[in-house]
């Protein structure tokens, strides 16, 4: 089962402390006040009685077995929503209102099914859940109409199942962690190399019905351009796609279901492009006068012809200063590329040309060392009264300018409404040839209602995003948060194609209701 815990990231065990250092500078820069913001005790927060149909607990305990079936508060609350910062807020103050009736641990993918037609005939909804990890609501389901809500957690389905070395392939169940991955491949001289901030919890199936992105995707790609092959358990049947590298048979179907969320089916094994384990990897801190150069320095390295980094992260002049204070460090003016390498991969000489220089002292190591504690820190500071949430979106090179400018000034003007002007940092988190991905960080004083002083913040934030011609998220997924304007990128002829295909699949409707506006 899940390591999450219900009220924060993570291990509790991990948790941080912000020093004294920092919360006085917070106190200056947020003009916090002091208010009690912290957690309900978890053994203090309430659970609704579970609502099932009759006998369908024992029905469920007779497909999964009976240790695979709970019903006790501790399993409910673990599987209760993500952790977006309005899970969070929500669970903080002890609302568990969404919380499944029951918890359901399939060991095999013909007990997926068997589930799915016993929750699909009594019409119980199904949450597909993996590492609990979710930032934008993809495992609050839609409760109306439905006969209760099974979490489906997946982490019995924890097998490397088969590794082709030839075809640098191999067959990975869905349950299987991060970690876990690296761990199973690295014992047959193989790696995934896919490390995205959840890494520690996330898992593959999580990785491939959110499309996810990690932080060496600059050379290994994103998660669901390394899938080759799915798995899917639905009420109406098993899908198994993936027959070749490449295959001109038709529509690739592998991407209605990457990036399905839960909603169409339960991806129970994918199968995945794998590499041999570098000689090793190291990062460097590099220096630009302003973030327009940076842009262009980046832009030139990831369509040149020369050697590609496995990562590369642009923070603006603002998160340059900010991370350096964090880390006791000072910063000198402009902004820092954070440049990973593999192997004697090197752009040193295109980003010395472009107008940088390496910093020593630019908290590379810190990076490294330090890269999967954000989220605790989060906690630290929600604890101290600051709201602190992320946005991401993606767009050409040419409009990603504009599109930085309109939501720091969307998130600025919301927030700023409520009495509590924000600190909005931002990296490119990912690059491509064609355009690249930004990703905010807010900060700002709590208001008394946190979860709709977030909400107004966020709906500026999209509209900004949408009129800037950016896409609603990169690697964050839709989930519920997201679902208007997925609803508009896509347009209604293309929201209606994936309804029509849910309705082929899942006709009773049963698969994560409401998550992607389905």
């Amino acid at each position: 089962m899940t390591a999450m815990r219900p009220n924060g990231w993570g291990d509790p065990a991990q948790a941080l402390v912000l020093p004294e250092p920092v919360r006085e500078l917070l106190t200056q820069l947020l003009s916090l006040r002091p208010r009690d913001t912290r957690p309900v005790e978890i053994d203090r927060i309430p659970l609704p009685d579970p609502v099932l149909p009759a006998g369908l607990v024992e029905k469920l305990a007779g497909v999964v077995g009976p240790a695979g079936v709970h019903t006790g508060p501790s399993q409910r609350l673990r599987h209760t929503r993500g952790k977006s910062t309005v899970d969070l807020l929500r669970m903080r103050r002890g609302d568990a209102t969404d919380a499944p009736d029951a918890v359901v641990c399939p060991g095999s993918h013909d007990e997926v099914l068997a589930v799915l037609s016993l929750c699909g005939q009594q019409r119980v909804a199904v949450v597909p859940f993996g590492g609990g990890t979710s930032v934008v609501g993809g495992l609050t389901p839609a409760r109306s109409g439905f006969a209760g809500v099974v979490a489906l957690d997946l982490s019995r389905l924890d097998r490397l199942t088969t590794v082709d070395p030839v075809s640098r392939t191999a067959e990975l169940e869905a349950g299987v962690t991060g970690p876990a991955a690296e761990r199973l491949l690295g014992e047959h001289g193989f790696t995934l190399g896919h490390y995205p901030q959840s890494f520690e919890f996330a898992t593959i199936g999580g990785f491939a019905a959110t499309r996810s992105s990690g932080q060496f995707s600059l050379a290994y790609g994103r998660f669901d351009e390394m899938v080759v092959g799915l798995r899917v358990a639905t009420p109406s049947g098993t899908v198994s796609l993936g027959r070749a590298p490449r295959s001109a048979a038709g529509p690739d179907l592998r991407q209605l279901f990457l990036g399905s969320e839960g909603t169409l089916g339960v991806i129970t094994a994918v199968t995945v492009a794998i590499r041999p384990l570098p000689p090793g990897r190291q990062v460097k801190a590099w220096r630009f006068a302003s973030f327009d150069d940076g842009v262009a320095a980046l832009r030139a390295v990831v369509q040149s012809d020369g050697p590609r980094p496995t990562m590369a992260r642009l923070s603006d002049e603002t998160e340059t200063a900010v991370n350096a204070a964090l880390e006791g460090r000072s910063a000198e003016p402009g902004c820092q590329l954070m440049v990973g390498y593999e192997g004697g991969a090197d752009v040193h000489e295109l980003l010395s040309t472009m107008g940088g220089h390496v910093v020593a002292d630019g908290g590379a190591e810190n990076w490294e060392a330090s890269r999967f504690r954000a989220p605790y820190l989060r906690d630290a500071l929600l604890d101290e009264g600051v709201l602190v949430e992320t946005v991401e979106t993606a767009t050409f090179w040419s409009s990603l300018p504009a599109l930085r400018t309109a939501v720091i000034d969307a998130l600025t003007t919301s927030l700023s409404a409520d009495g509590t002007p924000p600190i909005v940092l931002c990296h490119v988190s990912h690059a491509y040839p064609t355009g690249g991905a930004l990703y905010f960080t807010v900060a700002c004083a709590q208001t008394d209602d946190p979860v709709a002083q977030w909400t107004r913040a966020k709906h500026a934030a999209t509209e900004a995003i949408l009129a800037s011609g950016g896409t609603v998220t990169h690697h964050h997924a839709v989930g519920v948060d997201h679902a208007e304007g997925l609803a508009e990128e896509i347009g209604p002829l293309g929201l209606d194609v994936l309804r029509a295909v849910k309705a082929r699949l899942d006709p009773a409707g049963i698969l994560n209701p409401g998550v992607l506006g389905l």
